[in-house]
C-alpha cells in the first residue's frame, strides 16, 4: 500500500495511491480513517511531503563506507541529531542552497515513519509502531558542518529534508537497494542490509531517548558517495519497493 499526501484544488488530503490514481482518505491516517470514493489521477494532483513530522530524528555514520569517507570512527551507539519540521519538502519541490554555505551535499537515505506513540519500546516490538517507509534526502551544508563541529546549522536549513514521494506500507526494509542520481548519473549505490544499526535497533534506541509521535520520521543514515550539488541539478533518491524522490536545486 502507498499512502500519499496530496493537494487538489487548494485542499490537502491523504490518499491511497493505486497505479496511476489516488483515492482520498477521510479521517486520521494514523488512527481511524475510511477510503472515500473520490478518485483522482496522480497527474492532476500535487504530491506533498507524505507526512508532517513533529521532528525528524536522523542517524549519522550508520554505513561503514560512509564512516570511512568522512574519516570518522565507528561508534558503539547510534549517532543522533534532529532536523526541524520546517526543513521538510516533498517530491519535485526545490532544494534551496543557502547563501552562507559554499558546499551543499545530498545524502540519500531510507526513512521510517512512526505510526503511533512510541516510548521505551523493545526491538522485538518495533514493527507494531512502524507506519511505513519513504525516501529521504538528508541535505547538508558540508562546509558549515566542518566549521561548527556539530551538525545543527548544517542540517537544518529550510528545504533540507526532502521526503517522499509516498509512504510504502507492509514491506520488509532490511534488504532494499538504495541509489542516488544527480542529473541521471549514479552517485550512491548501496543496500539497507549494510546499515550498522538496523531499523529495529534504531527505533528502540531512539524511543528510549525521546517519545516518538505518529508521523515522526527517522532517517537511517547514508552510504558512501556524497558530493556537492548546485543550482540547476536534479537529485533522485530511489529505494527498491518504495519509489523515486525527485528534487530540483536552486
Amino acid at each position: 500500500m502507498r499512502v500519499v499526501r496530496f493537494a487538489k484544488d487548494n485542499l490537502v488530503s491523504y490518499g491511497i495511491a493505486d497505479g496511476d490514481t489516488v483515492r482520498r482518505i477521510k479521517g486520521d491516517v494514523f488512527d481511524s480513517y475510511e477510503v472515500t470514493t473520490q478518485r483522482f489521477s496522480l497527474d492532476e494532483v500535487r504530491l506533498m511531503a507524505p507526512c508532517l513530522p513533529s521532528k525528524i530524528v536522523a542517524v549519522g555514520l550508520n554505513y561503514a563506507d560512509h564512516i570511512s569517507e568522512m574519516t570518522e570512527e565507528t561508534r558503539k551507539d547510534p549517532v543522533l541529531f534532529i532536523k526541524p519540521s520546517t526543513a521538510v519538502i516533498g517530491h519535485k519541490d526545490y532544494i534551496v542552497c543557502p547563501t552562507m554555505s559554499q558546499r551543499v551535499d545530498y545524502e540519500g537515505e531510507l526513512a521510517v515513519v512512526i505510526g503511533r506513540q512510541c516510548k521505551d519500546v523493545e526491538e522485538e516490538d518495533v514493527s507494531d509502531y512502524i507506519f511505513g517507509f519513504t525516501c529521504f534526502n538528508d541535505v547538508t551544508a558540508r562546509d558549515l558542518q566542518s566549521i561548527d563541529g556539530q551538525w545543527t546549522r548544517a542540517k537544518s536549513f529550510d528545504t533540507f529534508a526532502p521526503m517522499g514521494p509516498w509512504i510504502a506500507r507492509g514491506m520488509d526494509a532490511h534488504y532494499l537497494d538504495l541509489e542516488v542520481r544527480v542529473n541521471g548519473e549514479v552517485k550512491q549505490s548501496s543496500n539497507t542490509s549494510f546499515l550498522l544499526h538496523n531499523v529495529e535497533e534504531l527505533v528502540s534506541f531512539i524511543s528510549k531517548v525521546m517519545t516518538l509521535l505518529p508521523g515522526d520520521v527517522i532517517a537511517t543514515g547514508t552510504p558512501s558517495g556524497i558530493s556537492p550539488i548546485k543550482p540547476g541539478d536534479i537529485v533522485e533518491v530511489e529505494i527498491e519497493g518504495i519509489g523515486v524522490l525527485e528534487n530540483y536545486v536552486r
